[in-house]
């Protein structure tokens, strides 16, 4: 009974992971060093206080840091690496819903959107949020609803990054978080 419970199983080796250094030390430290500082002023630091001001400081700064490392950095943490063309978006969002499976080495065309749009947003808080601590612009209620834009504008991009980053792990068999913490990305 059991000899013939076996031949009717398909015994096939578990493949293992083709494992690809991506994303550096600096890539990872910066990633969730900005994430803490946006969690943390978004959700536990009260608007106009000192120490959300220089939150979003420090979070400019990071990614001010990110872009020279983006011209400097390890191979896939260099722009060329991954910006995306208007061909290439459309060519990788074609591939996705036609089911083909596209394997990029680092990000695809949209994530690398989604990074360029993420940097930019925090640029745009920073930038909006130093402006209202001048007298210029002190108690301009235009320029708080565009740094509040901003940020509600922040917090759903990297909520679509995280469900994005999470939904293409699946399709593409990858383990993309565990790809920023350790900086392997696992394809199976």
């Amino acid at each position: 009974m059991e000899h013939q419970l076996l031949n009717k199983i398909e015994m096939k080796p578990t493949p293992l992971p083709t494992i690809t250094p991506i994303w550096d030390r600096f890539v990872r430290t910066f990633h969730w060093t900005l994430v803490l500082c946006v969690m943390v002023n978004y959700f536990l630091i009260s608007d106009g206080e000192v120490i959300h001001r220089w939150t979003g400081y420090l979070a400019s700064a990071l990614v001010c840091m990110r872009i020279v490392w983006g011209f400097i950095g390890s191979k896939h943490a260099r722009f060329r690496d991954f910006t995306p063309s208007p061909s290439k978006v459309v060519h990788h969002v074609r591939a996705m819903f036609s089911g083909e499976l596209e394997r990029h080495s680092g990000h695809n065309p949209l994530g690398a959107l989604m990074m360029f749009a993420l940097m930019g947003t925090v640029i745009g808080l920073g930038v909006s949020g130093w402006m209202q601590t001048l007298d210029a612009f002190w108690g301009e209620e235009w320029l708080q609803a565009i740094h509040e834009f901003l940020a509600n504008t922040l917090i759903a991009l990297a909520t679509l990054h995280a469900l994005s980053a999470i939904v293409m792990g699946r399709i593409e068999r990858t383990k993309l978080i565990k790809a920023m913490f350790t900086g392997e990305k696992e394809t199976y």
